[in-house]
């Protein structure tokens, strides 16, 4: 391991500090002049793939205005530019970027087929980089203690592999958290924090889909550490970990016992913690990480959308205090916003890393959709995100939804609200964002909680949403008809088409189904068990496929027509 790259090394850790609060007050510093930054940003992506195919169809060298560029370049999805994606995947130059794309980030698409998103060296250095490290400083800067050892902070997203996929003409085809962007893009100080832990790199082998032991063998491993910060980004990956704990103690405690790891001799055996743990299984009966990791600090991860439901009784199990940091509203494809503070879900426009436009969310998002500024938007307001920035993507609308907080030096802070898709079975046209606002308005209203929350619109002949959920603590018959009531309101006074649809009878009252306190880890663990990367199971608010929601409910899916009020 080099210096650079030695999370114990106090010199990598000054230099680290000081780069991430470097990004953070120079994206500050983009306040003072954020229109102008945007104008510098779009006249920089403009030159510098001036003359690749995709910049001469659209005449990047004539366009000089948001204006210009807006006729010039329509608003497209990745189905759009999947054609050019693919010719540069396959070796071409040119094609979309001056430089040659050095790797290709993979997201789930909405076929089922993995996206190829480009990461090239300029993007890294002018686009990624930049929020990237900044949404680093809030950690750093009000937990220093979290990096104090290199084994303080258990980073579940960080999975690097060996022999990655790769395209076409051999460029790695993975996941942002398996690049090694020290070795690919020549950023040693790019590396996340928990990336320097025992258990970043495995010391046992285990196969490359194997996505669950390699869980297993991480946590197993940080048993035996005094953490203080989890990692997850993906907030699901994050409330799994209390159930794991439970469903693979058995075997952690004989492995820390005998000293093996997945079965294999590893270090000295460790009969001291062992029988620490067995106590702590005795006397709780169910282990959560605050019984093994007593002076956890924070979690970082999504803190918006379906997890605002989970999060707060999340937070409570993995200790008194513990804090939940806000990670970047962000994509594969690019940054929204990053958090610059201690904010609890909001981060502000990264001005100086792409061009932003928005659009209204209850609008039908097309090529030729008129957009907003940033400075146009308006608090309290959702908007579809649309971002150019010098790594391809022009006028990229990636499916996602935000919702603005409010202003940080004049420029917009935003949450992520959810998917841009809609529900709309009866003209109601529901979008996560609302149905995530009814849920948490009225489970405020009546003082209960969730571990987790899907829904549907039940099979006809009784057309009504299903709400599944899982119970912090069980409910009375009267609470969860009271809950149900305030659903049902609470649902119309976000939607008017949910409005009008009750009002004329296309749809019934919403019922509840009450699931046990672990099935959406259950489930969540199941997918992963069937070779999802973790990364990518994420919470579903929706959930139409009948096989989705048998496996989630335990019910078996309905026949047409068979469906009971």
């Amino acid at each position: 391991m080099s210096s650079a790259d030695d999370w114990s090394d106090p010199d990598r850790l000054r230099r680290y500090r000081e780069r991430v609060l470097a990004e953070r007050r120079a994206l500050r510093a983009a306040f003072a002049d954020a229109q102008g930054a945007q104008r510098r940003v779009l006249a920089d992506l403009l030159a510098f793939n001036s003359g690749t195919e995709y910049g001469r169809r659209h005449g990047f060298a004539r366009i000089r205005t948001l204006d210009e560029y807006r006729r010039a370049v329509p608003v497209q999805t990745y189905a759009d530019l999947e054609p050019w994606i693919e010719r540069a995947a396959a070796g071409e130059p040119g094609v979309l970027t001056a430089d040659r794309p050095a790797v290709f980030f993979t997201s789930s698409g909405s076929t089922g087929a993995p996206k190829k998103i480009p990461v090239t060296p300029r993007f890294v250095r002018t686009t990624f980089l930049p929020f990237y490290l900044a949404a680093w400083a809030p950690l750093i800067e009000d937990f220093p203690g979290v990096l104090g050892a290199p084994d303080a902070v258990l980073n579940l997203k960080h999975d690097p592999v060996a022999a990655p996929p790769t395209t076409a003409s051999g460029r790695p085809h993975l996941g942002a958290s398996q690049v090694d962007f020290g070795a690919a893009f020549g950023e040693p100080l790019s590396a996340e924090p928990g990336t320097g832990a025992p258990w970043a790199t495995l010391p046992v082998p285990v196969e490359a889909g194997d996505h669950a032991e390699k869980t297993y063998l991480r946590l197993r491993l940080a048993v035996e550490s005094d953490l203080r910060c989890v990692i997850g980004i993906n907030p699901a990956m994050v409330a799994a970990l209390p159930y794991q704990l439970n469903l693979w103690w058995p075997r952690i405690v004989k492995e820390v016992r005998d000293g093996t790891l997945g079965g294999l001799p590893h270090r000295d055996p460790n009969p001291g913690r062992a029988a620490e743990l067995v106590r702590l299984a005795h006397r709780h009966g169910t282990v959560l990480p605050r019984h093994v990791w007593p002076r956890m600090r924070a979690l970082f991860c999504w803190t918006s959308g379906p997890a605002s439901l989970y999060l707060p009784r999340l937070c409570e199990e993995f200790g008194r205090g513990v804090a939940a940091l806000p990670a970047p509203v962000a994509a594969s494809e690019g940054p929204v916003g990053v958090a610059l503070d201690r904010h609890p879900s909001a981060g502000s426009l990264v001005v100086n890393a792409a061009v932003y436009e928005f659009a209204d969310a209850d609008q039908d998002l097309g090529p030729d959709t008129a957009t907003l500024r940033p400075e146009e938007l308006e608090a309290g307001r959702d908007y579809h995100v649309v971002f150019s920035h010098v790594g391809g993507l022009y006028r990229y609308a990636g499916g996602d939804v935000v919702r603005v907080v409010d202003r940080q030096g004049g420029v917009p802070r935003v949450e992520y609200a959810g998917r841009a898709g809609r529900s709309d079975h009866a003209g109601e046209r529901l979008r996560d964002a609302q149905v995530v606002r009814a849920l948490r308005a009225a489970l405020g209203a009546a003082g209960l909680g969730v571990r987790g929350v899907s829904c549907r619109v039940s099979p006809q002949p009784f057309s009504r949403y299903e709400f599944a959920l899982s119970p912090v603590r069980p409910w009375s018959p009267g609470e969860a008809e009271r809950l149900t009531a305030l659903l049902d309101e609470g649902l119309g006074r976000e939607s008017p088409g949910y409005r009008t649809a009750r009002a004329r009878g296309r749809l019934a009252a919403p019922t509840l189904l009450l699931l046990d306190p672990d099935a959406f880890q259950r489930d969540w663990q199941a997918r992963v068990e069937g070779g999802v990367r973790p990364t990518q199971v994420k919470d579903r608010l929706f959930r139409q496929a009948p096989q989705d929601w048998a496996r989630l409910t335990g019910q078996a899916p309905e026949r047409p027509g068979t469906a009971t009020p």
